[in-house]
């Protein structure tokens, strides 16, 4: 489907100081919602707007698949979460794949193929019809497809979901949607998220671990280098917290 509405303008999310982990893991809710399974997955494509955002989001999921041997495809629609051009921005988008490469190994999912669209971030859905063809070929084959949300209220998150969404229906994939930016922007019980689609993947110890160790190869946001102009961490602790929980979540 051609000229899917994206999503306006608006500031960035992270411009807002956002909610903290203790205020959702104080929701009672949030342990109460359904649980999925993944028996019976054998292939699955997972399509990250930015390198890292799939590690953070379903990571354990990842691991999970990884382990009962099942066929993986990661999908970086961009290399770099801002249109900086020069040697600097050449250099870290470089810096983040190889982040995302040592990541998936500590996932157990060095194996998993990795295909790189080389978007620039920030400028994703002007290219909306174009990713939409790309994803179609590289969704192909595969049971499953793990995408952004469509609601995350980040331009490029809403882009590739919406392209996501289109590319899984026609290669008759499963779509689960993860959300990343939600967990900033949002509050437990916010009407504008459809709490009645969102479901719960238990992770196993193991895979818990593994998320951890992952996300911690993302030293140039989460490490002494990873900082932006005024000073703040990329990825702050504050951000991550919302990823170590002992389930993901999903939307169907």
């Amino acid at each position: 489907m051609r000229g899917t509405r994206l999503a306006e303008k608006y500031p960035h999310p992270m411009d807002e100081p956002g909610t903290s982990e203790a205020a959702w893991r104080g929701w009672p809710a949030l342990r109460e919602f359904p649980a999925l399974h993944l028996a019976g997955v054998t292939s699955a494509v997972v399509i990250a707007p930015h390198p890292g955002d799939e590690v953070l989001a379903v990571g354990g999921v990842i691991a999970m698949l990884a382990e009962v041997g099942a066929r993986l495809r990661v999908v970086a629609v961009s290399d770099e979460d801002s249109p900086r051009p020069g040697p600097a921005a050449t250099r870290s988008a470089q810096w983040r794949l190889a982040e995302e490469y040592q990541a998936l190994r500590t996932l157990e999912a060095d194996e998993a193929e990795t295909v790189r669209l080389g978007m620039v971030g920030g400028e994703v859905r002007d290219r909306a019809e174009e990713l939409e063809d790309l994803l179609v070929r590289v969704c192909g084959g595969f049971d499953l497809c793990l995408a952004p949300w469509e609601g995350d209220r980040h331009p490029d998150h809403e882009a590739v979901a919406a392209a996501a969404r289109v590319a899984a229906e026609a290669a008759g994939a499963s779509l689960l949607s993860y959300p990343v930016w939600m967990w900033h922007w949002a509050a437990p019980g916010d009407p504008r998220v459809p709490w009645d689609r969102l479901h719960r993947i238990v992770l196993p110890e193991e895979a818990r671990r593994a998320k951890a160790n992952a996300i911690s190869c993302f030293t140039s946001r989460n490490g002494p280098s990873g900082r932006a102009a005024d000073g703040a961490l990329t990825l702050p602790p504050e951000k991550v917290a919302h990823f170590t929980r002992d389930a993901e979540t999903v939307f169907r």
